[in-house]
């Protein structure tokens, strides 16, 4: 799946500008691969990025502005869809790609059986809520260990406190 994002080389926006950086080094950090097209120098990347953001997504003048991104022919959204999947930790969702292995998406995705669309939720891989119980079992005992970790550091704390007590006393 090849990730398309149309962007304005010259434009004259400094807000435009910003918001294309913004998305292509978002992308970059997460190494995925897209194709930057020119909708300033090439007048049918121009034309296929009009034609292609659906109706409801374009704004009061007809004329949607870049960066617009898409998976291939499928539309992804504009700045502020990304930018809201961005701030969700759903950015591969939003991209219509499977998350990285290891990532906060991958595990709210395998929490929640979340369809690499986004768009729907199913069960892929066994009882659903089997799967749902042992990941909350698994949040539970990490939080478990967290908290008996700071309970021993505040033990030694407070240990350590004492025995200056008990030393400042002596002297």
């Amino acid at each position: 799946m090849v990730i398309k994002v149309f962007l304005a080389s010259s434009s004259g926006s400094t807000a435009i500008k910003k918001k294309q950086q913004d998305v292509v080094g978002f992308l970059e950090a997460l190494r995925v691969e897209y194709d930057p097209l020119d909708i300033a120098c090439n007048e049918e990347n121009r034309m296929w990025m009009r034609q292609n953001v659906p109706e409801e997504k374009k704004p009061a003048n007809g004329i949607p502005l870049p960066p617009q991104i898409f998976n291939e022919e499928s539309y992804c959204g504009d700045y502020d869809t990304f930018f809201d999947a961005k701030e969700d930790n759903s950015v591969f969702a939003f991209l219509g790609l499977p998350p990285p292995p290891g990532s906060k998406e991958a595990a709210q995705a395998d929490k929640a059986h979340i369809v690499t669309n986004g768009n729907h939720v199913e069960e892929m891989n066994g009882d659903l809520e089997d799967t749902i119980a042992h990941a909350e079992e698994e949040e539970q005992d990490e939080a478990d260990d967290d908290r008996e970790e700071e309970e021993a550091e505040v033990q030694e704390e407070e240990e350590g406190d004492l025995e200056e007590t008990q030393e400042e006393e002596a002297e």
